[in-house]
């Protein structure tokens, strides 16, 4: 019996990019100033893959680690040290022996939460300051002089809201948690996320908090050109025929060919991520060359115009388009989503 999926040639892959993530890194940290800069790799690093970002990250210099769950802290405990990771979405009171033997840094979000790690014995932990996203973190009717007293507070945290437009929120967010954060005793303060950096050295503090822009996502405008393309997905051609004008292409024959076409079935779909936004809009490239996607993206299978390629045959491999700022403006999908949403069957191919 064969129980090793590795056995069976792969339809779909990524190629991953580690210099890439690197330089992106590398350069996000040059525009962070004098702040240090860590790295979100909450949901698997983005869809990269958490590990292995993690450990060309930690090779690279960078020494704080984001993730979202706990589940996240013990798989990346695996290969950098459990004490360079926060966890941001809080601790429930069960879960703290287990916390503690693990050893990552709990971020706390609201009064309970940090009452809780008083009175189970304390110790290093970040808390979450909420300066007007009004999602996770202590709101300024919150504070009181006591709430912090005890806590060994190694940094003071917010998040931005708006930072990839430019509006008046940011401003007001930045005054807010100077303004909180001014009097609570910690080692740090960290605010700015990938789109943040860009907004100026003000917003930087002690550690800044890239996500997107690490996986080759442009937070702004002012990113483009500095920051480099790191997911390539690519996949293997299933079945090539010849169609003859007329003929409907995929689910409710959104697309009929205008004339003899050469169509190309590939082993991807909306269920690896590729999304029904695709339809019509998305590419593959062949030598340099595009070449539409025809009719709508299923959950398994996208058919691709071939007509005027002669040289790609059944098995060979076809390289996707998505460099993930133009994929977002052309489908209304954010590039956070197009990340977050690579599906588990395309295997991970660094170089």
């Amino acid at each position: 019996m064969i129980e090793n999926s590795e056995a069976f040639a792969a339809p779909l892959r990524l190629r991953l990019d580690g210099e890439a993530l690197v330089a992106n890194w590398r350069t996000l940290s040059k525009l962070s100033g004098s702040g240090a800069t860590g790295a979100a790799v909450k949901a698997d690093g983005y869809g990269v893959g958490a590990s292995e970002v993690s450990r060309r990250l930690w090779e690279a210099g960078c020494r704080d680690f984001f993730v979202a769950h706990w589940s996240e802290a013990v798989a990346l405990s695996k290969v950098i040290p459990a004490q360079n990771i926060a966890v941001l979405n809080g601790i429930q009171l069960q879960d703290i022996p287990a916390i503690r033997a693990l050893d990552a840094v709990p971020v706390l979000n609201t009064p309970l939460q940090i009452e809780h790690w008083k009175t189970s014995g304390g110790g290093r932990c970040h808390v979450m300051l909420d300066s007007g996203i009004n999602r996770l973190g202590i709101g300024p009717g919150q504070i009181s002089s006591d709430l912090f007293n005890g806590l060994d507070i190694d940094m003071l945290c917010s998040h931005l809201a708006s930072a990839d437009e430019d509006v008046p929120q940011n401003d007001a967010q930045l005054r807010l948690f100077t303004d909180m954060s001014t009097g609570i005793a910690c080692r740090r303060r960290s605010f700015a996320n990938s789109a943040g950096i860009v907004l100026g050295k003000d917003f930087h503090f002690d550690l800044t908090r890239p996500g997107l822009s690490l996986y080759g996502g442009i937070a702004r405008a002012e990113l483009a050109g500095n920051i480099r393309q790191v997911v390539f997905p690519s996949a293997r051609v299933l079945q090539i025929r010849e169609h003859e004008a007329g003929a409907p292409i995929g689910y409710n024959a959104t697309y009929r060919t205008t004339g003899s076409k050469r169509i190309a079935t590939l082993a991807i779909g909306y269920a690896d991520g590729y999304f029904r936004a695709f339809s019509a809009i998305g590419y593959v490239e062949i030598g340099g060359e595009k070449h539409p996607v025809l009719g709508r993206v299923s959950m398994d299978l996208v058919t691709v115009d071939i007509t005027h390629v002669q040289d790609v045959a059944e098995g060979d491999w076809i390289d996707i388009g998505f460099e993930l700022h133009e994929a977002s403006y052309a489908t209304g999908t954010s590039q956070y989503e197009l990340l977050t949403g690579i599906g588990s069957r395309a295997d991970r191919v660094w170089s």
